[in-house]
């Protein structure tokens, strides 16, 4: 039988924000990896200011089970295959069907969100954009 999870307790005036998956963004682990024993990653996800193209604003999907979204600060915009634009806005709620295709158009400035993963270790990859875009 697989160890029990452990509590955590992540303090945001100890909060630590390094760099992750891009550039553009600040990420916070919010320590749910380590006390899942990978089962699940959750983290805060800030724009920083950067402003560069990358491979998530072409067509990718994330190697994962699950991938919820809630926006706490600013906006975005983001295609999904077969479900065309949608505006996410702060308070606004997201979950991801595994592997769904999708990509980001743009984001606000303050753009924030808290993201939950699973597994911890996802993979994300580049894929071809859907045939007459997003809507399916």
């Amino acid at each position: 039988m697989a160890e029990p999870w452990r509590f955590v307790h992540a303090k945001a005036s100890a909060a630590a924000w390094a760099g992750g998956l891009r550039e553009i963004f600040d990420y916070r682990d919010l320590g749910i990896k380590d006390a899942t024993d990978g089962d699940y990653v959750a983290h805060i996800i800030k724009a920083n200011g950067k402003q560069s193209p990358d491979a998530v604003q072409s067509w990718h999907v994330h190697d994962c089970d699950f991938q919820l979204v809630l926006v706490l600060n600013g906006w975005a915009e983001f295609e999904y295959e077969g479900e065309g634009v949608h505006r996410l806005e702060k308070g606004d709620c997201v979950l991801q069907p595994p592997r769904i295709p999708h990509r980001e158009i743009a984001c606000s400035p303050d753009f924030e969100v808290l993201e939950v993963v699973a597994p911890a270790n996802f993979g994300t990859r580049t894929v071809a954009a859907p045939e007459g875009g997003g809507v399916g």
